[in-house]
């Protein structure tokens, strides 16, 4: 409720009379009672969003046969080296003896994807050929210590996007993807 306050007015020794300006104060109770039901309001009745994750497999915490490696076909395989600087490296089958690349490449639609969604078919027809029509490309991803976490996060996208189920993060580098990785 507003509350105006007046004086009587009127002077005490004749003359000029001035009529005295009013002050006036307003209450503002009933206004910060309403602000706060409406914060309450909202606040009860907003929804709040469920953080997004991906899902990742991780390897068992027990260690049971380390010495047994496991045999991958290597024309199923990509390799991509995340360097620093959004320098993004992949090479298909062994190093030594490489499919295809090795290649810098970009990230995005036009870059990286556009070779995954290849290679991807690429080796289902292989597998096909040979009368494995379900194994598809497998990916292994290697980050440098230098490579940004941002870049990591792009290439699982990439995973997600393009359909590849089967792919790792490995920190291990031999020295030739060390080499392939530091060259300007």
């Amino acid at each position: 409720m507003a509350e105006l306050n007046t004086d009587g007015g009127g002077g005490g020794k004749g003359g000029k009379v001035r009529s005295k300006k009013q002050n006036s104060k307003v209450d503002l109770t009933a206004m910060v009672d309403l602000a706060f039901l409406l914060i309450t309001f909202f606040m009860l009745t907003t929804t709040l969003s469920k953080p997004q994750s991906m899902n990742l497999g991780l390897p068992d915490k027990e260690e049971k046969d380390q010495d047994q490696k496991i045999k991958v076909d290597e024309n199923r395989t990509m390799t991509l080296l995340l360097g620093p600087d959004n320098k993004l490296t992949y090479y298909m089958g062994l190093l030594a003896t490489p499919i295809a690349g090795p290649k810098d490449i970009a990230y995005g639609k036009d870059g990286i994807r556009k070779e995954l969604v290849s290679r991807k078919k690429s080796v289902l027809e292989y597998s096909a050929g040979i009368g494995k029509p379900k194994n598809g490309i497998i990916v292994i991803i290697k980050p440098t210590k230098k490579s940004s976490y941002r870049n990591l996060v792009d290439i699982l996208d990439e995973m997600a996007i393009t359909g590849v189920e089967t792919y790792a993060i490995v920190n291990d580098f031999t020295p030739e993807e060390t080499k392939l990785v530091e060259k300007k």
